[in-house]
């Protein structure tokens, strides 16, 4: 087995089990829906919540829960692509994509299963001041493209590289 996959198959299969998991006990401890569970004080919260739409509550109205499906499976297929040209000693590429691609099946199998939209949970912020709500998918997405980013930023441009 490669690097890249030593590193991709079992961060993808562990955020997703994370995050399906995380959000059933959501969905089964923290009823009823928007009423939040103080975890640590007001800062850290536990407040269930159904997100028909996408990050940062984008929507496309009456269309959103197949339009995101529709976009996620075009997402998780440029994923496979990318994952199937990365090197395969690119571990740390490798585990980007897991934890982008795990991520997105774990909100993907969410929006097919409620018409209400993805289980949402994690309310962090300080009184009114609230980021917005979020579950375990979300957050590898979020350092999953982070560290993506980080690994493009740092690659040498392959242009200049036949120049020296």
């Amino acid at each position: 087995m490669s690097l890249k996959s030593r590193w991709f198959w079992p961060l993808a299969l562990v955020l997703v089990l994370g995050d399906c998991s995380s959000k059933r006990i959501a969905e089964a401890e923290l009823q009823p829906p928007h009423v939040p569970h103080e975890v640590v004080g007001d800062v850290v919260r536990l407040t269930l919540t159904y997100n028909p739409g996408a990050a940062f509550s984008m929507s496309l109205g009456e269309y959103s829960r197949w339009g995101f499906t529709a976009l996620a499976l075009i997402v998780l297929g440029a994923l496979w692509r990318t994952y199937q040209a990365t090197e395969s000693t690119d571990r740390w590429q490798g585990a980007a994509l897991g934890l982008v691609a795990g991520g997105a099946i774990g909100n993907l199998v969410d929006r097919l299963r409620h018409e209400a939209g993805v289980v949402d949970f994690i309310d962090l912020g300080i009184g009114d001041i609230r980021f917005w709500t979020f579950n375990v998918a979300d957050m590898g997405v979020t350092i999953g493209a982070l560290m993506w980013a980080v690994i493009l930023l740092r690659r040498p441009d392959p242009s200049t590289e036949s120049t020296r």
